[in-house]
């Protein structure tokens, strides 16, 4: 069964403006490789992957943790391989 939120239109309304052009461009590059049987599976990630990436983008101090982060203030924020099992695993 597919997420109601996976939908492209609930997750567009979502997304902070400045990052739709982008999800855009990687839905219609994912529904055009979906013709192939084999790469549908390719789609409902990226529309999963961009799901989660609209509800972190506009949630409330996403600019500023990932200044802190660029900027290397890890007292501002817990880095993933401290809160995501397996994390440094996948590098």
């Amino acid at each position: 069964m597919r997420e109601p939120f996976d939908d492209p239109g609930e997750i567009l309304r979502a997304l902070p403006v400045r990052w739709r052009e982008q999800f855009l461009s990687e839905y219609h590059a994912a529904l055009d490789d979906a013709r192939e049987v084999s790469r549908f599976r390719q789609l409902r990630e990226v529309l999963h992957l961009w799901r989660l990436r609209a509800i972190a983008y506009s949630g409330p101090g996403f600019d500023a943790a990932m200044q802190a982060a660029r900027d290397g203030r890890a007292d501002e924020f817990v880095p993933a391989d401290q809160v995501i099992p397996g994390w440094l695993d996948r590098t």
